[in-house]
């Protein structure tokens, strides 16, 4: 049996993208309470446009976070090995996260309220900005490398199970609950459900292997001292390429999921719900089409998925908010869907990619600060741009310019990267064993 096909690269990959789904629900459970509630209960002094602009300033900050979690965590995948950092950071994230479902709100603790929901979203993303790195290359690195963006896929569908699952619960809730009850206490519920998920996480993660590319580096002493001096003095081009090519599908994914949650319900009247079901639909679909990508860029190469992906998003911006502003749910829906594809297209491919990119040496440090350096240049500044640019009655045609403008940007950088894919992807060697 070939190795890519054994039972324990799919428990590993299973183990890695259960993993990853939990912490990223974690993540989403916050942007869902940003664009639903935590304005009104956090910042109820505000106006409702500035309450919810701080609201999604909080929600900024977790992606703040997340490049100084990936040179933490980053640092101790490269010294002790990736296996430690799955454990740490899933128990940063859900300890933060179930705190936040405890957190008194402004009424009842005064501007110490907003402080700690900030302390905590800032650890929350500390812990997330170790995850991806981790995940991915715990993955990356067992799988054999005419498989790899297909193995890879896996973590990264987990954020796609993590936003249903988080969104799932709040539609159960927004469907169960009256709005007064789900202001009092219903949205803290999928907050202490991720306490619950970090315990099975962390039995799952136990089980894990470090990986091979690790061990022969220990092996050998060939472990960077500081790898994060090394990725600057060394490796800063591609950081800052990877980061910017990256950054288009962050803000995409955060229109879709968290700023047209916000500015359907509060500027058009569409009720929540069907808001939350079409973008669940929406995240479904890249889900299920994640593995088709990473099976093409096994065959056809990481960079030319990647740049198609920048193209189709550049392409589809202006028609996505026409349709979001109609307020009607089936063309929302339609809106979100192609969005949501097109944003896959390269996404799916960078779990395999972004590893591939840097030397075993330094390589959680690296991939993850540019990964989640993206995250600020794409995910934290979104919903901020977005909600001021959609200020007025008139279709909010600034926000389609700013995202078209994003995903030229992440074009440009992906034409001055290279392409990864391993020869043996192009031919495998054949099975030397009998029929």
């Amino acid at each position: 049996m070939n190795r890519d096909q054994s039972p324990a690269m799919l428990r590993l990959a299973a183990a890695s993208m259960a993993g990853t789904a939990i912490e990223f629900y974690d993540f989403f459970t916050y942007g869902t309470a940003a664009a639903l509630v935590l304005g009104r209960l956090f910042f109820p002094t505000a106006s409702p446009l500035m309450g919810t602009l701080a609201a999604f300033a909080t929600f900024g900050i977790g992606f703040i976070a997340r490049p100084l979690g990936s040179m933490l965590f980053g640092h101790i995948g490269d010294r002790l090995g990736r296996r430690p950092v799955l454990i740490s950071s899933l128990l940063l994230t859900g300890a933060a996260t179930v705190a936040v479902g405890l957190l008194p709100t402004y009424h009842d603790a005064g501007p110490a309220a907003p402080l700690l929901l900030v302390g905590l979203r800032f650890l929350q993303g500390l812990g997330l900005g170790g995850e991806w790195g981790g995940a991915m290359l715990i993955t990356a690195e067992h799988a054999p490398a005419h498989r790899r963006a297909l193995w890879s896929s896996f973590p990264q569908t987990g954020p796609t199970i993590g936003f249903l699952l988080a969104n799932g619960i709040a539609l159960a809730l927004s469907v169960t609950l009256d709005r007064a009850q789900f202001l009092d206490w219903g949205w803290r519920v999928p907050f202490w459900v991720a306490g619950l998920l970090a315990v099975a996480g962390l039995l799952l993660r136990s089980r894990l292997e470090e990986t091979p590319d690790f061990r022969a580096l220990a092996a050998g002493e060939a472990r960077a001292s500081l790898p994060l001096a090394e990725v600057v003095r060394d490796h800063w081009r591609l950081v800052l390429l990877t980061a910017g090519a990256l950054s288009f599908g962050y803000a995409v994914f955060y229109t879709v999921t968290t700023w047209s949650l916000a500015y359907g319900s509060e500027h058009l009247g569409v009720d929540r719900t069907v808001l939350l079901v079409c973008i669940m639909v929406a995240v479904t679909a890249s889900g299920l089409a994640t593995p088709l990508v990473a099976l093409a860029a096994d065959r056809l190469g990481r960079r030319p998925l990647c740049l198609a992906g920048c193209v189709a998003v550049a392409l589809w911006m202006f028609p996505l908010v026409g349709l979001l502003h109609t307020g009607r749910p089936a063309l929302m829906l339609l809106g979100f869907v192609v969005a949501m594809l097109a944003f896959v297209i390269t996404f799916g491919v960078v779990g395999a990619y972004l590893p591939e990119l840097y030397e075993a040496r330094v390589r959680c440090t690296g991939a993850a600060v540019g990964y989640n350096l993206a995250g600020v240049l794409g995910g934290a500044v979104t919903p901020l741009v977005a909600t001021a640019a959609a200020r007025g009655d008139g279709t909010p045609w600034g926000v389609a310019v700013y995202l078209t403008g994003m995903a030229l940007l992440s074009l440009g950088c992906f034409l001055l990267l290279p392409e990864t894919r391993p020869a043996v992807a192009v031919r495998p060697a054949a099975d030397p064993s009998p029929a």
